[in-house]
């Protein structure tokens, strides 16, 4: 009896065990930033949500558009020049915090990736804004036109840096920054230099420099590249680009806490946050093989005669169809060809439903649940009567002429 009670006692013990780790696994995580998001970059899946299209100031992570139109402008061994915009940019710039740059010194575009990525230098920006679009007002225009082709409709730009303390229109929202994150992944130049830990950069007339990535996380646990940012109006924020076995998830932390001198709390959100979303799963919108919308369609009951009546045809998918549980309502819609019941065969597709939430959009095959067997089985008793008056008819007209070849036997008897 005893060590029935320790069994029971073990395997209970087991079970609350096991059932609390995988709770916790799956369980949304509670982040310091107030707003945040991940997609699955490969397929445009939203997977976590948390106030994505609320306002928020970007700060230095406003730097992946200005490399995206570096990277589009200037070949990596293009020359840019100092300007005297960026030597009047503040602190965390590469001319203060590095070393002095004169202005109409010149650094090899790649190296100015570097210096605006790595360092997040704020001059390095300017110098880009200028030596691209002339001015920082104009380069400002070409920052909201990229942003405009990437969809970003919740954000607007107005300095390369992300610098905000002298405006409130320079602005952004976590969801428009994944947008911009997945095009910063997809450009070669910019991918490259977010994925460097370290760097050794220089200008024409000033001394090699080692500038190394804010981005703590890189390196670690699948972390390819991303973006670091803080303002005291933005918080702390950061953009992290994944990939594990294969599969890549964009995480933006937005407005988080700057806790100085460590500062491990913007990177411990985003920690939460991918591991949530690499754990978690899609949940069943529609199970497979269960009737997810029915169609009504005239037939005859004998084809190309009649009568004619309606069937239901009740349409399925071979697959569950499945989204990520978040706040973002998807959207379903049907698209069914001309269904001929006659035709009618479980294993061929006759439309499909479509699944689209925000750049996420798949289509699964509707196949119908009946076939022409279904048909025949509705109608067996007139098809059986149809068979008798047939048959009827078929014995009559065999009377019929088994009289009319007596008559013709009887003449031809009486003749002779």
């Amino acid at each position: 009896m005893k060590k029935r009670n320790l069994l029971l006692l073990f395997t209970l013990v087991f079970t609350l065990i096991f059932s609390t780790t995988v709770f916790a696994a799956v369980t949304p995580p509670e982040l310091i930033g107030k707003a945040a998001i991940s997609v699955d970059i490969d397929t445009n899946e939203i997977i976590y949500t948390k106030n994505i299209d609320s306002k928020v100031y970007p700060a230095s992570i406003t730097k992946l558009v200005t490399a995206l139109l570096l990277a589009e402008k200037k070949k990596s061994t293009d020359n840019l020049t100092y300007t005297k915009n960026a030597k009047a940019q503040p602190a965390y710039s590469y001319n203060l915090n590095i070393h002095p740059v004169a202005v109409g010194d010149t650094m090899s575009a790649d190296n100015v990736m570097d210096g605006l990525l790595l360092y997040s230098g704020n001059d390095i920006a300017y110098m880009i804004a200028d030596n691209i679009g002339g001015n920082p007002t104009d380069f400002a225009k070409m920052m909201n036109a990229k942003a405009a082709s990437l969809g970003m409709t919740g954000s607007h730009f107005v300095t390369p840096n992300g610098l905000d303390d002298t405006n409130n229109d320079h602005y952004t929202t976590s969801y428009d920054l994944t947008l911009l994150g997945r095009a910063a992944y997809k450009n070669d130049m910019v991918r490259k230099s977010m994925g460097k830990k370290t760097s050794i950069i220089k200008s024409t007339n000033g001394p090699v420099a080692t500038v190394e990535n804010r981005n703590k996380l890189l390196g670690i646990d699948g972390n390819i590249g991303g973006k670091t940012g803080y303002t005291l109006k933005a918080g702390r924020c950061l953009v992290s680009i994944y990939e594990r076995n294969g599969r890549h998830i964009i995480g933006v932390v937005m407005n988080s806490e700057y806790n100085l001198p460590k500062d491990t709390k913007v990177f411990e959100d985003m920690t939460k946050l991918i591991n949530f979303s690499y754990a978690t799963q899609a949940e069943v919108l529609n199970k497979k093989a269960t009737t997810l919308k029915t169609i009504s369609v005239p037939y005859k009951v004998i084809p190309f005669i009649g009568p004619v009546k309606t069937i239901n045809v009740p349409l399925e998918t071979k697959e569950d169809v499945t989204i990520y549980n978040n706040d973002v309502k998807s959207q379903t819609s049907y698209k069914v060809n001309v269904i001929t019941p006659w035709k009618l065969n479980k294993d061929t597709s006759v439309g499909t439903v479509n699944i689209k939430q925000r750049d996420y959009e798949k289509s699964y095959k509707l196949y119908p649940m009946i076939s022409k067997s279904t048909l025949i089985k509705d109608n067996i008793i007139i098809y059986a009567a149809v068979a008798i008056v047939l048959i009827v008819v078929i014995v009559l007209i065999l009377l019929l002429i088994n009289k009319i070849k007596g008559r013709k036997n009887r003449h031809r008897r009486i003749r002779f």
